[in-house]
């Protein structure tokens, strides 16, 4: 399973890193991303824009104040 520590990746060029690890993962598979804020504004950008998103299974986690754990799976269509 892909995992992507976005933290220390200037936030002008996360949501570009973020959908091309996407872009390269086989149907069924989940990328797992960690980030400092709540991804809810990339959610809302790959559930409009991205067919294979599988918005059904995203899943977010807080594990810290400035740790937050999402799951963005690719559907297998």
């Amino acid at each position: 399973m892909p995992k992507l520590d976005v933290r220390e990746i200037p936030p002008v060029n996360r949501h570009d890193k973020i959908h091309e690890e996407f872009d390269g993962m086989d149907p069924g598979e989940t990328l797992t991303i960690v980030n400092d804020h709540e991804p809810k504004p990339l959610y809302y950008e790959m559930a409009a824009e991205v067919p294979a998103f599988d918005e059904e299974a995203y899943e977010v986690r807080q594990n810290a104040p400035d740790e937050f754990v999402a799951e963005f799976s690719k559907s297998e269509v």
